[in-house]
């Protein structure tokens, strides 16, 4: 009987984010993030470990209220208090806002958790302005950082 080595399987999904390279032109949004869930509580600290870290601390989130299964005023995350808003605009029904005091607003549009992946990557990559001509989005590694 042959036994085959697997790699392990890594203890943290992968973050599937992607966001615009930085420019002088303003944009729509930031990029784009792909959650696995609607579960802001476990969703929203992997999203805030794998941002760049010259964004900073980002202490504000705003995501629509309507969308996420609990949108509580605040929680910890990584030591680091970040405040929550629920906002109930349809306008805003797939973004979420990030705010670093000192450091910018992000917008990012953020794909529903159920979309298929051969939908998902271009939405992905118009958002983060991916689209063949030349500036390539960033992408977060794969090992988490903690």
């Amino acid at each position: 009987m042959a036994t085959t080595l697997r790699p392990p399987l890594p203890s943290h999904p992968v973050l599937r984010l992607r966001l615009a390279a930085r420019g002088g032109l303003p944009r729509p949004v930031d990029g784009a993030w792909w959650p696995r869930s609607y579960d802001l509580l476990v969703e929203l600290p992997r999203l805030l470990a794998g941002l760049p870290r010259a964004w900073g601390q980002v202490t504000s989130v705003t995501v629509n209220g309507t969308v996420w299964s609990a949108v509580p005023g605040r929680m910890l995350v990584s030591n680091q208090v970040v405040r929550l808003r629920g906002n109930l605009a349809a306008s805003a029904a797939h973004t979420v806002v990030l705010l670093a005091p000192g450091r910018g607003r992000w917008d990012l549009l953020v794909v529903p958790p159920d979309t298929a992946e051969e939908a998902a990557e271009p939405l992905m990559a118009a958002a983060a302005g991916d689209l063949g001509g030349g500036e390539r989005a960033w992408t977060p590694d794969p090992v988490p950082r903690g």
